[in-house]
């Protein structure tokens, strides 16, 4: 997951009240079951201690939510009378849940809004081309590629006569510039677009004159897709379940990668015990205080994180600027903070990765993560 998006939360003072909510409405008393969980909600803040005009504008936000196309649940944060950010989630969450603290609670987020990428899909065909960015539940038109007009006759022989030679060679050529065209498009939109996957979808032979038109750089994260297409009535569902799986296969192969740099960067051989945390002569960091540290020096390249991980929960020190995070008060003071605030360790570590623009990734369980739940692959060595 990406961190940009919870900057806003960042650029403004506390508290926070930060709720997680299901939204779904499978079953025919949806309605009441939704009061419930409101009330429950409310009730929560209430207890934490969260002013009632912050309570309240959580509460008429969730009562707007609309009855169709619902996302699973939704994660709100709120201060001031305000809900700053209101978020669609890929997974609900196992319990309502509602907290009111210095900082917005975030570290939920990794896991329920899900570690699949953003999705550029290109649906061809001979004329040009429609792009739309996919990111979990929200779909976007970015941009269209309309290509050299051009009137095909459907011949698929042998040339028969010198006219009809001419004929094909031009539409062939016409074809081309379209297919640059298309690219040219592409090219365009994807830095702005954010997207980590394109997906290309039309007809195998306009995919592949598109796919080996693309920069090297886009190609590597380029897959074409069987179904689907640009005119009315194409197999979309099918589509949709290709795209799913590319995304599954993106985000488990990133993972794996990111894994294995994280554990050949704890150290190595005679540098560095197996067992030990807290330290890391490589390309990582493994325990609050070498994550802290990495974070607060814009060092962290990918935050991991590990479920109900043991360290997350931790009390640091924080002041007012998001990269003033420390382990003992004594060093924020000694950092310039006048009066060091307590907040956990993997909310303030949030902090401090997406204002460097890091992303953070999930480690399930029974896969080997960073010991006590919390590790970051680095930029550059300790």
């Amino acid at each position: 997951m990406e961190l940009a998006f919870l900057k806003p939360l960042f650029a403004r003072p506390g508290p926070w009240a930060s709720v997680y909510i299901e939204t779904t409405r499978a079953t025919e008393d949806a309605a009441k079951i939704q009061q419930l969980r409101e009330r429950a909600i409310a009730g929560q803040l209430i207890d934490a201690g969260a002013d009632g005009y912050t309570t309240r504008a959580v509460m008429e936000r969730l009562a707007h939510e609309p009855v169709a196309g619902t996302p699973p649940g939704r994660a709100l944060f709120a201060s001031g009378a305000e809900v700053v950010l209101d978020v669609p989630l890929t997974l609900p969450p196992p319990a309502g849940e509602a907290t009111w603290s210095l900082l917005p609670h975030v570290s939920p987020l990794a896991a329920l809004r899900g570690d699949a990428p953003a999705c550029l899909v290109a649906y061809i065909d001979r004329m040009g081309a429609d792009l739309e960015l996919r990111e979990g539940h929200d779909r976007t038109t970015v941009g269209e590629a309309r290509g050299t007009e051009w009137q095909g006759r459907g011949h698929r022989g042998v040339p028969t006569d010198r006219y009809e030679w001419h004929y094909r060679n031009k539409v062939e050529n016409s074809w081309n510039e379209t297919a640059d065209i298309i690219v040219a498009e592409i090219v365009r939109q994807w830095p702005v677009s954010g997207a980590e996957l394109l997906v290309l979808a039309g007809e195998a032979r306009e995919r592949r004159a598109v796919h080996n038109r693309l920069p090297e750089r886009v190609r590597e994260a380029t897959v074409e897709a069987e179904s689907g297409g640009r005119s009315p009535g194409s197999a979309m569902t099918a589509l949709d379940r290709e795209i799913e799986r590319a995304c599954e296969t993106y985000a488990r192969d990133r993972l794996h990668r990111t894994l294995e740099r994280f554990h050949r960067g704890r150290g190595k051989p005679g540098e560095h015990r197996e067992a030990s945390v807290d330290t890391g002569p490589g390309e990582a960091a493994e325990g609050i205080p070498a994550v802290v540290d990495a974070a607060r020096n814009h060092q962290v390249a990918t935050l991991l994180l590990t479920p109900e991980a043991a360290d997350a929960g931790r009390q640091v020190w924080i002041g007012p600027g998001v990269d003033e995070v420390a382990v003992q008060r004594g060093e924020a003071r000694a950092m310039g903070v006048p009066r060091p605030e307590q907040a956990r360790a993997d909310d303030a570590v949030l902090r401090a990765a997406a204002a460097a623009d890091c992303d953070v990734l999930v480690v399930p369980e029974g896969m080997r993560g960073p010991a006590g739940g919390l590790g970051a692959v680095l930029r550059w060595s300790m």
